[in-house]
């Protein structure tokens, strides 16, 4: 059995140490072509889009920047009623980690500790566009990971 331990900002699993230095938001993007307004006195029933994506740049030795974008499309028919766009990044320390957990820590364990951030800032957004409130569910990251190894080498997006 790994033992796990945690500091204020750094965890160890089996000798793999994790340090998150920063999280920041990278690049937000709100719209709204009619405002909150509907046509013709309609009733709020939109039709929701989620994508997410996750990408990892080295910035030095055993240090990475995560970007966990998510984009948010709200529709009513053919109506657009907001569009967001949240990359939301972190700066983390990672060392003695094999290929492998490397690979699982950016694609599964990095993202779900951005996750909130950019929750609450898609949150924000729609609350400041005059919409109803709105959180994004939860996500599982570890089974999306799962999923996404799952797929054929040449279908993976990096």
């Amino acid at each position: 059995m790994n033992e796990v331990t945690t500091t204020e900002q750094e965890t160890s699993i089996g000798g793999v140490q994790v340090n998150l230095q920063s999280v920041y938001l990278k690049d937000s993007s709100y719209e709204s072509p009619n405002g909150p307004r509907l046509p013709n006195n309609q009733t709020w029933e939109p039709k929701f889009q989620l994508n997410m994506n996750t990408s990892a740049e080295e910035l030095a030795n055993d240090v990475r920047e995560v970007l966990l974008t998510i984009t948010l499309e709200a529709k009513q028919g053919d109506l657009t009623l907001y569009l967001v766009e949240v990359k939301q990044a972190g700066v983390f320390s990672i060392s003695g980690a094999s290929a492998a957990d490397m690979k699982r820590l950016i694609g599964s364990f990095c993202p779900s500790v951005l996750f909130p951030y950019a929750r609450e800032v898609i949150s924000d957004l729609i609350v400041k566009g005059g919409f109803p409130n709105f959180l994004l569910p939860l996500v599982n990251f570890d089974a999306l990971f799962a999923q996404a190894s799952e797929l054929p080498q040449n279908s993976q997006v990096n």
